[in-house]
């Protein structure tokens, strides 16, 4: 069945619900993770910010994507599966669009991925990268959310 999990991380509770799942499928079904941080550089390109400042920016980006990826490596480790990780550095490309080309280069038939459940005008101001991959992805797609939970209207 499912052998290569995609799961992307960025340290929300709702990731964490993902990897949660993912961990769950994995150990049932004797599959690989793979866990995914995007950092996006874009952001912090800005006319009044320096190189130094930008690039410390960045630097900060980086070490937290690190830290995310080591702490849900740590999860999956413990409960006994083989996994690898890769931190994304994007620069002006969207976290959904990395997660699609992980997803091909890998290659995964399954992701696993958190979403915040957001409706309405909180989705078209904050985007949704989960509806980027549910929309573009070729594998099955698991999407975990806290239950009872929703944002916007």
């Amino acid at each position: 069945m499912y052998k290569h999990i995609l799961v992307p991380v960025d340290g929300s509770e709702t990731a964490r619900l993902a990897l949660g799942e993912a961990i769950k499928l994995a150990s049932a079904l004797e599959a690989q993770i793979r866990l995914v941080h995007v950092v996006n550089k874009l952001p912090w390109v800005s006319p009044g910010l320096t190189g130094a400042v930008v690039q410390e920016l960045i630097n900060q980006l980086r070490g937290t994507g690190e830290s995310i990826l080591h702490d849900a490596m740590t999860c999956v480790r413990d409960a006994g599966i083989v996994a690898d990780s890769r931190l994304i550095e994007a620069l002006g490309t969207e976290a959904g669009e990395c997660i699609i080309e992980q997803m091909a280069a890998w290659p995964a038939d399954l992701i696993v991925c958190g979403t915040h459940g957001r409706r309405g005008i909180h989705r078209i101001l904050m985007g949704s990268d989960a509806e980027y991959v549910l929309r573009h992805s070729t594998v099955p797609v698991l999407m975990v959310r806290r239950s009872g939970v929703s944002e916007g209207a």
